[in-house]
């Protein structure tokens, strides 16, 4: 799961950016196949327009996890054409493209489909104006500020070029669209949806993500643990609402959540062992309707990331541990509801097939 800090505004998406991505793709691909030359520049300008225009129509209209409904028929219609056989609706609105081409390996390249509930304030001359109302019937922003939108541009000039070269390799090609990665149900949904029975299982499975971290035109390729664990939690806290005049007849659940939020800051800090990773973010507090009428609840939504098992399991139990303390603190008349809604384990990248793809991008883009 995704959460880097993508925006288009912090770096040149040009030409160079895109066409580097998806030669990036197309190495990942056609190193685990079979290939005899690296794809030639005349092979990706020619391929270029169509991924462009693809990137800056899904910027200017993204839509929000599990509704990516236009966007999967663009994605869909445009490997279509390409010669994919495509199946839509996998797990909702995720996209299976398979492309055969002769005996050989199984290789699966995996995009994103959703955006981010936030607002684009890039200036940007295709900056998204799309809002929407959310899953809690919020109306928010809506925006690619994961970097979803170059992701797909990339795998349909990769699916181009594929489809254009099968006299260079063999196998089977297959191409998933995924949505709601960002609320990761998405994946799940196209596991439990067949993913894996329905079509053929692949051997190797690659993806990659754009990001700010290093200089545009860098890429960088980790063996073993990439990416974090990740857990979403949602904790609501129970107070007795009254008048804001009179706060001595109520138990605030404001209160008691800024105490919460102060406190979970000290697992970390003072609970996990120096050295080892953690990370406990608190993203959202609501509460309240109006200035002088205080709540009778409040919600507030974390996010938590480790690397090892043992150190997830001790934050989580922490989070819950602080989380009633402060309740039975300050008096409240139940206690907090806290909830793991959203999980996954850290992405693992197999060493050998990270450094034979190391290889063969350096050969391809340089060591530079």
């Amino acid at each position: 799961m995704e959460r880097e800090g993508y925006h288009p505004g912090t770096m040149n998406w040009s030409k160079s950016l895109l066409l580097f991505l998806s030669l990036f793709m197309m190495s990942v691909c056609l190193t685990a196949v079979a290939y005899a030359q690296a794809p030639t520049s005349k092979e990706v300008d020619a391929v270029y327009p169509d991924a462009h225009a693809l990137y800056l129509d899904l910027h200017q209209n993204p839509e929000l996890s599990g509704h990516e409904i236009h966007t999967a028929e663009k994605l869909a219609t445009r490997l279509r054409a390409a010669g994919y056989d495509v199946t839509e609706h996998v797990g909702g609105t995720g996209v299976v493209a398979i492309l055969k081409n002769g005996g050989g390996p199984t290789i699966m390249l995996r995009t994103e489909l959703d955006a981010l509930p936030v607002e684009e304030k890039t200036g940007l001359p295709y900056a998204s104006k799309v809002r929407a109302k959310d899953d809690a019937g919020r109306d928010v922003g809506v925006m690619h500020a994961c970097g979803h939108d170059v992701h797909m541009a990339a795998i349909l000039g990769t699916a181009e070029i594929m489809a254009h070269s099968k006299n260079t390799w063999h196998g089977t090609l297959i191409l998933i669209g995924q949505p709601a990665e960002e609320t990761i149900g998405g994946a799940d949904g196209m596991i439990r949806d067949g993913l894996f029975t329905r079509f053929p299982k692949p051997d190797v499975a690659v993806a990659l993500h754009v990001g700010n971290e290093l200089p545009a035109g860098m890429a960088s390729i980790t063996p073993g643990v990439y990416n974090t664990n990740s857990d979403s939690i949602r904790i609501t806290i129970y107070g007795k609402g009254g008048h804001g005049a009179a706060p001595h007849t109520t138990v605030d659940p404001i209160v008691i959540a800024a105490r919460t939020i102060l406190t979970l800051q000290t697992i970390v800090s003072r609970e996990v062992k120096p050295g080892e990773m953690g990370v406990v973010t608190v993203g959202y507090i609501q509460a309240g309707t109006k200035n002088n009428i205080i709540p009778d609840h409040a919600e507030m939504g974390l996010t938590v990331r480790t690397y090892k098992q043992d150190i997830r399991k001790q934050i989580l139990a922490a989070i819950t541990r602080i989380a009633k303390a402060e309740a039975a603190a300050a008096g409240a008349p139940r206690e907090p509801l806290v909830e793991r809604y959203e999980g996954t384990v850290a992405v693992y990248n197999d060493p050998s097939l990270a450094l034979r793809l190391k290889a063969h991008l350096e050969a391809a883009l340089g060591k530079d």
